[in-house]
């Protein structure tokens, strides 16, 4: 079995969940006696690629009848459902904050019989190993496809003015430095209106610059975030000299319009942005590279995190029908029509196609050189983003320490009971 890593948060609805009535919603059904499996998952972004693998796959199977549902606010609607004992047999959830709390709520099969797993790629079954609230064996949720965080950059423009990707934090300023002095272009772009925009480079920088445990370490009193984030925080600030002045009026959209009309050389955002960017100009020559956040190459780490990942209701009654459909969903040509439509990287080894603005990036995918985004193990209500919008906002010359005691003091408030309870585990099992 897997040896798991304790980590991140709880929240109320946690225990909440624990204590529902469970009973399966799929069953042999009004499809001709064929087998009902029902999966929702969260990415309406997605639904047209959703809808053309539900399709193959029930025009391929003539015992088992497949429905995929991308509702809005999925979310939402998952935990109204779970309130209700509604049960779908598979959900399609990011790996963050609430996969942790549906898995501390015992809500999900161990798949790890299923076939599937070993074409996983390691890190990405790592990543959703960390979690993990307490060390649990078995496997739970199965990743699917992640997106990659760092920074975008006009190729064309770095290739017109003999601009070099840097590969370390001093590179990176110079670099700046040079856009900011010899062009009429900004180096960065932030658009820090829409606070979640702040913690793009923030956890580029976190992941190479604090350990993937940082949380989980915190909960269980090995070190603070003080000690664990100091350097994140002081490099998080001196991206403010480099991008447009006031950053805080400018929205994502505003950020991504400003980008594709080349007012600046580079985003430090997410893979994610390039369909917004191309809206704007879908002919902008887009690629991407790792967050230098150190002064060693050789340190850095891609901030990769899973985006979507599939998990199996514990009280699904036909777990041979849902593993059958697993399978499909798993199968390299279902999975490319997913990363076609969504520029995506996949968690499985396979000859896939990737998107070309993640050339500048593919290295450290291949090699499994990433972490997860550190902002998937904090709890909502915390509203980091907040913090570290006001933080930034911040010129008084202790802003950092301010911000750093904040931090721990609202992680403590705000995660006492997991804290108390990986506390009570680490007693129990010190060697």
């Amino acid at each position: 079995m897997r040896r798991k890593h304790v980590v991140s948060s709880l929240i109320l609805a946690g225990a909440v969940l624990s204590t529902l009535p469970l009973s399966g919603c799929a069953g042999t059904s009004k499809n001709d006696g064929k087998t009902e499996v029902t999966m929702v998952q969260y990415k309406p972004e997605a639904v047209a690629a959703f809808e053309e693998m539900e399709e193959r796959f029930n025009a391929t199977h003539d015992d088992i009848h497949l429905t995929i549902e991308s509702p809005n606010e999925a979310m939402t609607v998952l935990k109204t459902r779970f309130i209700r004992g509604d049960y779908p047999d598979i959900i399609g959830i990011g790996g963050d904050i609430n996969y942790s709390n549906f898995l501390d709520a015992d809500m999900f099969l161990d798949v790890s019989d299923f076939e599937g797993v070993s074409d996983i790629k390691p890190a990405y079954l790592d990543i959703v190993d960390e979690l993990e609230f307490i060390p649990k064996d078995g496997v739970y949720g199965l990743p699917y496809v992640a997106n990659c965080a760092g920074i975008l950059y006009n190729k064309d423009m770095f290739e017109e003015n003999g601009w070099k990707i840097p590969a370390t934090w001093s590179e990176f300023t110079d670099l700046c430095e040079t856009i900011q002095n010899t062009s009429d272009v900004y180096p960065l772009y932030l658009g820090y209106k829409d606070t979640w925009t702040c913690m793009a480079p923030w956890n580029a920088l976190a992941v190479g610059l604090s350990s993937p445990s940082t949380c989980s370490d915190v909960n269980a009193g090995k070190t603070t975030f003080t000690d664990a984030y100091q350097e994140v925080a002081e490099k998080d600030k001196v991206l403010l000299d480099y991008a447009e002045p006031n950053p805080y009026a400018y929205s994502y959209n505003d950020a991504c319009t400003a980008f594709a009309r080349g007012e600046s050389a580079m985003y430090p955002i997410g893979s994610y942005a390039v369909p917004q960017i191309q809206s704007v100009n879908p002919d902008m020559n887009i690629d991407s590279f790792v967050f230098p956040a150190n002064e060693d190459e050789a340190d850095n780490v891609l901030n990769s995190g899973v985006d979507l990942q599939l998990c199996v209701m514990k009280e699904t009654k036909h777990k041979d029908a849902v593993y059958e459909v697993l399978k499909f969903l798993y199968d390299d040509e279902t999975i490319q029509i997913y990363l076609d439509n969504q520029n995506a990287v996949p968690c499985k080894d396979g000859d896939f196609t990737l998107p070309s603005m993640l050339d500048g990036m593919r290295s450290y995918i291949d090699e499994g050189r990433m972490s997860d985004f550190h902002d998937h193990h904090y709890p909502t209500e915390m509203s980091v983003d907040a913090m570290v919008q006001t933080y930034l906002m911040d010129d008084s010359s202790d802003s950092t320490a301010k911000f750093l005691k904040r931090f721990d003091k609202e992680w403590k408030r705000y995660n006492r009971d997991l804290i108390a309870k990986v506390q009570k585990y680490e007693e129990e099992n010190a060697s």
